[in-house]
């Protein structure tokens, strides 16, 4: 079976995993060199670590007697998609607006602001700009611009942690 077949058919798996929970979501799945099973998760309000094991377990059952890696010889790591992972779905960049995220564009230019609006093209972003005075904006100095940007132009988008 090649690859993308195997990568096919464990969505699939997943996909059935989650059905009965339809607040969870695959992000992602790689299949890594020697036979190791990556599997991102998240969910609308986020995903618990318990929940992460509870899928690993059914997974790792289905996948064995699915006998897709010979001998049984894999590795199958089930995650949530974590902050430091660019968005890669729909429902996870509606999921995040109103924080703050980092834009990177295929042309190289990279834009920070809060994400206000996503659509099937592309998303919205708002920035701020203006002096800063003690880390905090001044308020008769600030501009905000709104900028629109398409997915096909769009490199990754990550979650920026505002402290």
């Amino acid at each position: 079976m090649d690859k993308e077949t195997q990568v096919e058919s464990i969505r699939e798996m997943i996909e059935e995993i989650l059905e009965p929970e339809p607040v969870y979501f695959l992000v992602d799945l790689k299949i890594k060199p020697i036979h190791n099973v990556k599997v991102f998760l998240d969910g609308d309000s986020g995903i618990t670590i318990e929940k992460c094991v509870q899928v690993n377990r059914k997974l790792y059952k289905k996948l064995e007697e699915a006998a897709f890696f010979p001998a049984g010889d894999f590795s199958l790591e089930v995650s949530s998609a974590g902050l430091d992972e660019p968005l890669k779905s729909m429902r996870q960049y509606k999921k995040n607006i109103g924080r703050s995220v980092e834009v990177q564009l295929l042309d190289g230019t990279q834009k920070e602001g809060v994400l206000t609006g996503v659509n099937e093209e592309g998303i919205v972003l708002e920035v701020a700009t203006g002096k800063t005075s003690n880390g905090k904006m001044q308020s008769k100095k600030r501009e905000i611009s709104l900028y629109t940007f398409l997915f096909n132009n769009i490199k990754s988008t990550k979650i920026q942690i505002v402290f």
